[in-house]
């Protein structure tokens, strides 16, 4: 087993927004994971923070488990699975927030398993044009991006800089393009220069593209979550 694949422990804990299954090392975590949030505290929140509906003891109060925001009733009703959160049932949340969610549900529903069974791609290292036929996956942990050929890298997801879908196709009305590649950029550890990665689909495998153009897709999103996790 490599250390990317290494079987990091859960522990169950609580806190006040409920039950959450976490990695017992908080270097274990997901990197598309987010951390509780600090709850505005009640006294500095006499209204609620959508509706300024005033509380007392009938409109009692209310914390978004997402952002820690102060509501109503009316205002935080929505209980919604919150898996970047590790929360082990639905929780309360805010309209907005529920709203995020919600969108969130479908990468860890679907497209997470779309990236753990990975598919196949001509990878090329840095500036050079030599390219090696690679079955590229994200491992259990989410922790990693396995790439499997002649040869074996593990690229720490959390040291990914930068990624780049790259398309083929174009209409006047912006649509039909079709996820042809991918450039990836990480640091390796040790050193602070980036090195790159440049993905492309083969044509020498047509039944592929389908399965390629999915995870480049779900492999966008990932990005797009691991930036949100970096500025929060």
């Amino acid at each position: 087993m490599s250390g990317g694949e290494a079987c990091d422990g859960k522990k169950l804990v609580r806190s006040s927004s409920g039950l959450r299954m976490v990695p017992k090392h908080h270097a274990s975590r997901s990197p598309f994971g987010l951390d509780e949030p600090p709850w505005v505290p009640d006294k500095d929140c006499p209204r609620c923070m959508q509706c300024e509906t005033k509380f007392d003891f009938i409109t009692r109060k209310h914390h978004c488990r997402r952002c820690g925001k102060c509501f109503c009733d009316k205002c935080c009703s929505k209980k919604v699975p919150l898996p970047r959160m590790c929360f082990v049932d639905p929780v309360r949340q805010c309209a907005e927030c529920a709203f995020i969610s919600q969108k969130e549900t479908e990468f860890y529903d679907k497209q997470l398993k779309v990236l753990m069974n990975g598919a196949t791609f001509s990878v090329a290292r840095g500036t050079s044009e030599k390219s090696e036929l690679m079955v590229c996956r994200l491992s259990n942990n989410q922790r990693y991006l396995f790439l499997d050929g002649d040869s074996h890298y593990e690229i720490e997801i959390a040291q990914i800089s930068t990624v780049q879908i790259l398309t083929e196709g174009f209409t006047p009305g912006g649509g039909n393009t079709c996820a042809t590649g991918m450039l990836l950029q990480y640091k390796v550890p040790g050193s602070e220069e980036l090195t790159q990665m440049k993905f492309t689909a083969s044509e020498d495998f047509n039944s592929n593209k389908k399965l390629s153009a999915a995870w480049l897709a779900a492999m966008h999103k990932a990005a797009k979550l691991l930036y949100e996790s970096r500025d929060q």
